[in-house]
């Protein structure tokens, strides 16, 4: 299990610098898993770290990317165009290692992924907490933005998530479900299942997929 990044690399883009923290697989990998973080947190959400910890001991090597904004220091999200600019100048980072590359990432992470897979030949999208739409306002849905990835595409949803609960998505959505969780897989204590435990189910789940694409 991985403990630490074995190293962080900065990467020049037209948005400033941005920052891939890489946890490499000890054994042949099989793909780069590059998850990028939303637009009120970094790279230390709780569903990344674990991905990061869980994910190189199978096989795949994770590259957790801190958008420019974040680097900088800077509270506010810009717009999603430049959230996309900045993703797209750093994607030839991490396609180096000559792995398949599964574009990733939680909430405004995973529409960066989901906007720009097809046109960056992106393996796959991974979407944790996907917004399917801004709280309390399901008609202003997101839904094209995950259809429209064009490559195999998981959701990964807390079930409790005030931005789209599982069941709001779409017929023929590839999606898992943690239970009780909320946007950022929080849970709480009531439910009688520990934060160790969603986790668990969170990276169970995407080893599983990861697997099945990779054999």
């Amino acid at each position: 299990m991985s403990t630490g990044a074995n190293e962080s690399e900065t990467v020049a883009t037209p948005a400033g610098d941005a920052r891939i923290s890489w946890y490499r697989a000890p054994v042949p990998a099989r793909a780069v898993v590059a998850v990028g973080h939303g637009a009120g947190g970094g790279i230390e959400a709780r569903d990344l770290r674990a991905l990061a910890a869980a994910l190189p001991g199978r096989g795949y090597t994770v590259a957790l990317v801190e958008q420019p904004w974040r680097v900088a220091g800077k509270k506010v999200a810009p717009a999603p165009k430049t959230l996309d600019v900045a993703w797209t100048a750093l994607w030839p980072a991490l396609e180096k290692p000559g792995l398949p590359v599964v574009a990733g990432g939680r909430s405004a992470g995973a529409r960066v992924a989901c906007r720009t897979a097809r046109e960056l030949g992106a393996h796959a999208v991974l979407a944790l907490s996907f917004p399917l739409h801004p709280p309390g306002r399901p008609e202003k849905s997101r839904a094209g933005e995950l259809a429209g990835a064009g490559v195999p595409t998981l959701v990964v949803q807390g079930g409790r998530d005030p931005f789209g609960g599982p069941g709001e998505f779409p017929g023929g959505t590839e999606l898992r479900e943690v239970a009780h969780g909320d946007h950022g897989f929080a849970v709480p204590k009531k439910a009688g299942v520990t934060e160790a435990e969603s986790m668990d189910r969170l990276t169970a789940v995407v080893v599983e997929w990861l697997d099945g694409l990779f054999g």
